[in-house]
């Protein structure tokens, strides 16, 4: 097994040389926006998994799903010869959920925002139950010796 410090590194490079390759080499028409956002690699640095996403509908991402299929041969010879390892890890490809889980933090942002605008305008020229200032005002030791002193006489 390879250290962690290794796996790495090589599955840095990994994502490197994959992002690249796609951008110059892959001339697939079916391939949209597609952005390589992560790599993991297993500890025997035999098989690597690619996580990307795809900018556009679910059309679009099942057209570049197809077309990295079908590019995983070309891609996994670059690794191969751009990282020199003797064993050229296996590639898999998994579309990231970061897209979707963005949107439903979004969506719930929107809805809390919506929320306090509401609670802003139900509150709107209200008044609160008790006093204004709910808390006791200070005292000055100037007022404890006079009070300490009025008691006496």
């Amino acid at each position: 097994m390879a250290n962690s410090t290794r796996s790495a590194k090589l599955a840095d490079r990994i994502k490197v040389v994959v992002a690249e390759t796609l951008k110059t080499r892959i001339k697939d028409p079916r391939l949209g926006f597609v952005t390589i956002t992560d790599t993991r690699i297993t500890g025997d640095l035999r098989e690597a998994t690619v996580f990307y996403t795809v900018f556009g509908d679910e059309e679009e991402r099942e057209a570049s799903a197809a077309a990295l299929e079908s590019a995983k041969g070309v891609l996994r010879s670059e690794v191969g010869r751009q990282t020199g390892v003797k064993f050229t890890p296996s590639l898999t490809f998994i579309m990231d959920a970061i897209p979707e889980g963005a949107k439903q933090i979004d969506d719930l942002l929107a809805k809390a925002a919506a929320e306090d605008a509401r609670v802003r305008e139900i509150a709107q020229g209200k008044t609160f139950a008790g006093e204004a200032d709910p808390y006791r005002p200070e005292r000055r030791l100037d007022d404890d010796d006079d009070e300490a002193g009025e008691d006496e006489s």
